[in-house]
This record gives structure tokens, C-alpha cells and sequence, in this order.
């Protein structure tokens, strides 16, 4: 029943019961997304299993989250039981084998996993202020502090350095609303507060270096397999904001790093979004408006996305027009809403004159579902009533020794779980803060003569001793102040001159979700 090229689903069946033929995802339709819904304890899971199985059989890189622990079961050889063989038999199965899946373990905390982090720089001004709920008035004040920080070659690496860049900011609110528009220091205040509300929930540990290469989750094994990386998402879940914008960030990163690729013959990766309803709760317009754009463009890049969700009004309309494989799990129909889902999931399928899905949805038994992929020219298949077949690895969590065993052989092993804290925003910033009281000291004792600090700084913001030359003048000793005329010429060359001496090494260009490109 194994086909190269397709990933076996399992069987549908017909309206007797008997078994009607295999169902398959195409691999060259696997970067056209999908859709994985289901009430809870209908197989979700068990399904998402046996597709991120399948994608790695055939070479592709997957990431997921566990958000219960039971899809670290991945990493272990099955173990015959007998509702896996059953269901092997019942289907026709004859190919069923247990395997193992090279699988790398990631945590945000380090508990059960490789640290996973990324800088505040990284994650850019949209996505942070998603993360702190911030209103529209704190959002325009982290805007205006990332372009102060970009302006300035101020590395923002953690909170800590984003929390000073706002003293700064408070401290000189009158003197920087004249540059950069208007900065209050009751948003300021609020933006702080969230930040100390961020550390207690344990973001503190996201942020931070060094930070995550997208390389390290697009691996294959010297089987060719390709790495499984699972995301423990038990703690993490405790915060479930927290959950949703790293995922995010990660898709972000996806977007703008990886290049064109068109329509391969296979993902390059497939990314699955667990508990995806928690991606687009309480969502500004403009980030779900962002979100569908990212969904919609990555496809070319060779990403496929899976979001894996209890109700399929969980997805906006707009995000579940793109989703083109699907897999519709039993859902109760208890409540209105409850029955507007039923409603809604029979009619995003290609109708089966066999049967009828509003129907059939509230019928289905546990590990059974209403399956629809792309076909021959990437047309919906008509959707049929179908046993998910067995997974190869174990059904369940690993033990923590057996956890521990893979960490220790992981291919990125040392590489994340110390913690690297170079000279960044927080250090910068006092450096010169001290520098410019020692200057402004100096120049009381000195009027006659230009401080040395005066010529070298470099450094026009207030607060700085950029000195009442430059105020007068409106122009620093080595940057514009905001509102000074600049050569394309000599913009460049400041522009240069900063990267060189932050060792910032990256264009500050930032992309659809705000994320740095590189």
C-alpha cells in the first residue's frame, strides 16, 4: 500500500463498512498546507503522527509542538499492541512495520530540550507588541524604539536591553517626540509593566543568544530521514501567547530566509501548528491580514504549514482558503456553534454522493475521518470516510531517560543550551550614559577647549553629550539628528560606518512580519 512519492493516510471505506481503496497525500501537493480538525480525543494527535512520519520517511525536515508530551513517542520504535495491529489488518496494512524517527528535542525553558531562542531585534516590533497585548498608542512607541535602536546601532538582544533602551526613552521623552513623534511616558510606563509581566511568565528565557538557525530544523539523518524537531509545549502552553508568537516568529523566520524554490517534488518542510485557534484569538487585523500573506507566499519557498485545531472556524476564512489537504476528525454538534462548525467543515469538502458529511462528521469513531487532498492538478479529491492508519513509532511519551538518551545524541548538542551575552543595548547604554556625564563634567572645568569625548562619541541622540553645538546646529559630530539633509551618499556611508562599528553585520530591513531580513 506504500507508494514513492505519496504519504499512505490509510483506507477509506464504503458505506458498509468494507474497505474501499488507499488514501494518499501527495508529496509534490505537500507545501499546499493543510488543515487538521477534530474534537478532542477523536486522533488528532495520532494523525499528526503518522503525517509528520510519512513527510520524514520521504526526507523532509517537520517541526511540531507537543503540547501533551504524547508525540515524543516519535523518537522510539513502535511496540506491537493490539489496536495498532488491528487496525493494520482492518485496513489491509500488509506493509505496516515499526521504526524509529531522528528527532530533536526543543524547549523555550531547557527542561525537555535544546533551548530555543531568538533576540529581541529578531523578532521586531509587530510580534512583540502581539506578545504584550499592547494598544495601538504602546504599539507606535515600540515602533519608534526599534527605529531609535536601528538608528542608533543598538543591539537589542534581550529584554534587559530593551527595558533600558525605554529608560532612555522615558528619560528623554520631550527631546525625542521632536524627532521621532510623540513618546509618551504613560505609554512608556505600561509597556515597562508588561515587560515585568512577560519575565514572570518566563519569556525572559526566549530572548536571548545565540539564536535558533533555521538551519538546525531543516536536517536529515544518514538514513535520509528527515529530523523531526518537537517543540515541548506542556510548560510553555501555560502561556499560551507566548506559544502562539513563537511559532510566529518562526514561520516569520521561514519566510524571509529560505529562497524560491517554486514547485518542488517535496517540501523542503513541513511546519505543523498545534493548537492553532490560539494564533489568531483576539489577532489585530493587520497581523491575521499578514499571517494569510505569509501563508500564501511560503508555499513557493517550500514550507508547508498544518494547523491542527479543534474547530475549523478556529482559521479565518481567509487562512482556510489555502489549506488544501485536509483531515476533518469527529466534532459534536451540542451547541449552535457547535453545529455552525459542522456545517462549515461538510462544506469546505468536495462532496461524496456515497454519504452525506454534515452527517457522517458526528458519526465518525475515534482514528477515523473525512480525508480530502490535492490531486492531479491540484484539484480537491472527493472526500472519503477513512481509517487513519497505525503510526510506526511508539504511541505515547518517552520516559525522561529515554528523552535524555536522544538529547545527548542530538546533532545540535552544546551548540544552544548555554546561554551568550555580548555587549549588547543594557551595556551600551550605560557605557555611554557614563561617558556623557564624565564629558558634560569635563566641559564645566573646560569651556575653552572641545572634549575629546565631544569629537569621538559619535552620537547626536540627547542624553549623550552630543553638546549645545550640535543642538544649535542641528547636526552631530558623527550622526544627523532626525531632521538633517542627507546625500543618498552620505546616508550609505553613515548607514555602513554603523553596522561596521556595532558589529551588527545585517541590513536593518525588516519583512511582512516585522522580523529582520537578512
Amino acid at each position: 500500500m506504500l507508494e514513492d512519492g505519496k504519504i499512505f493516510i490509510g483506507a477509506s471505506r464504503n458505506p458498509d463498512d468494507s474497505i474501499n481503496k488507499p488514501e494518499y497525500l501527495d508529496l509534490k501537493f505537500g507545501n499546499r498546507h493543510g488543515l487538521v480538525t477534530g474534537a478532542t480525543g477523536t486522533g488528532k494527535t495520532v494523525t499528526l503522527q503518522v503525517l509528520a512520519e510519512g513527510f520524514s520517511k520521504a526526507g523532509v525536515a517537520v517541526f511540531c509542538g507537543d503540547i501533551k508530551g504524547d508525540l515524543s513517542g516519535i523518537a522510539a520504535k513502535g511496540e506491537a499492541k493490539d489496536f495498532l495491529t488491528k487496525r493494520a489488518e482492518q485496513i489491509g496494512f500488509t506493509d505496516y512495520e515499526f521504526d524509529q524517527f531522528p528527532v530533536i528535542f526543543w524547549d523555550l525553558f531547557g527542561e525537555k530540550g535544546h533551548r530555543v531562542r531568538t533576540t529581541i531585534a529578531e523578532m521586531g516590533p509587530l510580534l512583540l507588541a502581539r506578545l504584550m497585548d499592547a494598544s495601538e498608542p504602546q504599539e507606535g512607541v515600540i515602533n519608534i524604539a526599534f527605529k531609535i535602536a536601528d538608528k542608533a546601532g543598538l543591539p537589542l538582544l534581550d529584554l534587559k536591553d530593551f527595558s533600558s533602551l525605554l529608560n532612555y526613552m522615558a528619560e528623554n521623552a520631550s527631546e525625542l517626540s521632536n524627532q521621532f513623534g510623540l513618546i509618551s511616558k504613560a505609554s512608556v510606563g505600561s509597556i515597562q509593566r508588561a515587560m515585568l509581566v512577560l519575565e514572570q511568565q518566563g519569556a525572559e528565557h526566549f530572548f536571548g543568544e545565540p539564536a535558533l538557525k533555521i538551519s538546525d530544523i531543516m536536517r536529515t539523518d544518514n538514513r535520509g530521514y528527515g529530523q523531526i524537531s518537537v517543540l515541548a509545549a506542556d510548560k510553555l502552553m501555560m502561556n499560551p501567547r507566548l506559544y502562539a508568537t513563537f511559532l510566529l516568529w518562526l514561520l516569520s523566520e521561514l519566510f524571509e530566509e529560505l529562497p524560491e524554490v517554486g514547485d518542488p517534488d517535496k517540501p523542503k518542510l513541513v511546519f505543523f501548528f498545534d493548537e492553532a485557534h490560539l494564533l489568531f484569538n483576539d489577532a489585530p487585523k493587520v497581523l491575521t491580514e499578514r499571517v494569510e500573506q505569509v501563508v500564501r507566499l511560503i508555499r513557493s519557498k517550500g514550507v508547508g504549514v498544518y494547523f491542527v485545531t479543534q474547530n475549523p472556524l478556529d482559521v479565518p476564512e481567509t487562512v482556510l482558503a489555502q489549506l488544501g489537504n485536509r483531515v476533518q476528525h469527529a466534532l459534536r454538534a451540542y451547541s449552535p456553534r457547535e453545529q455552525k462548525a459542522v456545517k462549515t467543515a461538510a462544506d469546505t469538502f468536495r462532496p461524496n454522493p456515497a454519504f452525506d458529511c454534515a452527517t457522517v462528521i458526528t458519526t465518525l469513531g475515534t482514528g477515523e475521518a473525512l480525508v480530502s487532498t490535492l490531486e492531479a492538478k491540484g484539484a480537491p479529491s472527493i472526500v472519503e470516510r477513512t481509517l487513519i492508519c497505525p503510526p510506526s513509532g511508539r504511541v505515547g511519551p518517552l520516559t525522561d531517560a529515554e528523552r535524555q538518551q536522544v538529547m545527548d545524541h542530538s546533532p545540535v548538542l552544546g551548540v544552544y543550551d548555554e546561554d551568550v551575552d555580548r555587549e549588547s543595548a543594557f551595556e551600551i547604554l550605560a557605557a555611554r550614559a557614563k561617558k556623557a556625564a564624565d564629558s558634560e563634567a569635563a566641559k564645566q572645568a573646560q569651556k575653552a577647549q572641545p572634549t575629546e569625548a565631544g569629537t569621538t562619541s559619535g552620537w547626536s541622540l540627547p542624553g549623550f553629550g552630543g553638546g549645545d553645538d550640535d543642538k544649535q546646529s542641528g547636526q552631530g559630530r558623527g550622526r544627523s539628528s532626525g531632521y538633517q539633509r542627507e546625500t543618498v551618499v552620505e546616508a550609505a556611508m553613515k548607514s555602513v560606518a554603523r553596522t561596521v562599528a556595532t558589529q551588527v553585520g545585517r541590513a536593518l530591513v525588516r519583512g511582512i512580519l516585522g522580523s529582520l531580513k537578512r
